[in-house]
């Protein structure tokens, strides 16, 4: 078993999304892709064993948008099925997530008032927590239905500085290893929590970023690799003199890409992590969500020009990526920053206009339902 008690002081200015509702407002193929799961945790949620009342958990849940369909449509199947019980619903989050955004969308003060489930059934009681999915969040044997969806490929800590790159999908290989290790031990400190947590029969169903068996990843599933992009635009400002070489090499995203090999590893063998804490992995496969930005374009040439499709594209990606880069200038003012990070994702949106079919960021998940036993 793994004990991480690790302060994510560090790395938490680079996990933070950005605030105010941005993040939901500009991810839309996020919330697609946990639309498509609706019948996997409502599924889920029938096999759960009775108790006197029903916990569920959000990990990693930024601004809570985009999961909100998701919850608002378990919990009107639960009600219009008799089952009166109470529900609390967790959101988790680090501490700088932006939670007063969250709250104000499950009350109904958001855009989606339709979806406040809070507001339309009785008994339902919503929470946060501002602690790191990697240790245990709730009272053991209380978690009925945990859910995490684009969030845990976020590692505890960087093991280190990625020297000629932003990701690890473009290390080197002795920096890819380390970065696999720091995974691995992350992973099976999720596992070791959310096994804490559950309720005999609950599951854990995750909807993580990965690569697939033909090699895809986030932004990377043909045309233009988005990662490669980063890397070009950052390296640009380096050779231009717009950022110092410490200020590249710290804007090193500290997220590890697993396989699937990689995520089913602690399942593994009699003698595996799973059986030791009484976990069981019931699903697990690779997802495709097209980007819907690109698809949005292909569909309205003749009205969207490349122009207008770069102005809607770059925020989606904006929307998770900036807190990195802008984490990574030290001891500007903050017009400075403001002009180097302006400028980064102004090239970057060039680069769309003048070639835009080659560009969009497709989702590649691995989904996993886990089962406490």
């Amino acid at each position: 078993m793994v004990d991480i008690k690790k302060s994510y002081l560090n790395t938490q200015s680079e996990l933070s999304m950005k605030g105010a509702g941005y993040y939901s407002k500009k991810t839309i193929g996020a919330k697609i892709a946990i639309d498509s799961l609706q019948h996997l945790i409502t599924d889920a949620f029938s096999k759960i064993s009775k108790s006197n009342f029903l916990r569920f958990a959000d990990f990693g849940s930024a601004d809570g948008g985009t999961s909100q369909e998701l919850w608002y449509n378990l919990i009107k199947s639960i009600r219009a099925g008799g089952d009166q019980r109470p529900v609390e619903i967790i959101y988790t989050d680090l501490a700088s997530n932006d939670f007063s955004t969250l709250f104000r969308t499950m009350q109904g003060m958001g855009e989606n008032v339709n979806l406040a489930y809070q507001e339309e059934f009785e008994n339902v009681y919503v929470h946060a927590c501002g602690t790191g999915f990697h240790r245990q969040l709730v009272t053991s044997g209380t978690l009925s239905l945990g859910f995490s969806a684009t969030a845990m490929h976020y590692v505890s800590e960087k093991p280190c500085q990625i020297l000629d790159h932003v990701h690890m999908v473009g290390a080197s290989k002795l920096e890819k290893e380390k970065f696999k290790r720091q995974a691995l031990k992350d992973w099976e400190a999720i596992l070791c929590a959310r096994a804490n947590e559950l309720k005999p029969g609950g599951r854990f169903i995750c909807v993580n970023f990965g690569i697939d068996e033909n090699g895809r990843y986030l932004g990377n599933t043909g045309g233009n690799s988005m990662f490669e992009s980063f890397h070009r635009h950052w390296r640009d400002h380096l050779d231009n003199g717009m950022i110092t070489k410490e200020e590249f090499i710290s804007a090193t995203f500290p997220q590890h890409y697993r396989t699937i090999e990689e995520f089913s590893r602690p399942f593994l063998g009699h003698d595996c992590l799973a059986n030791q804490i009484g976990l069981k992995l019931n699903k697990c496969f690779t997802m495709l969500t097209k980007c819907p930005y690109q698809q949005q374009f292909e569909e309205n040439k003749n009205t969207l020009t490349p122009t207008e499709f770069a102005k809607e594209f770059i925020p989606t990606i904006r929307s998770w990526s900036e807190t990195v880069f802008r984490s990574a200038i030290k001891g500007r003012t903050r017009q400075q920053t403001d002009h180097i990070i302006e400028s980064f994702y102004q090239n970057y949106e060039n680069e769309v206009a003048r070639n835009p079919s080659v560009h969009s960021m497709d989702y590649v998940h691995i989904v996993m339902e886990i089962e406490r036993i």
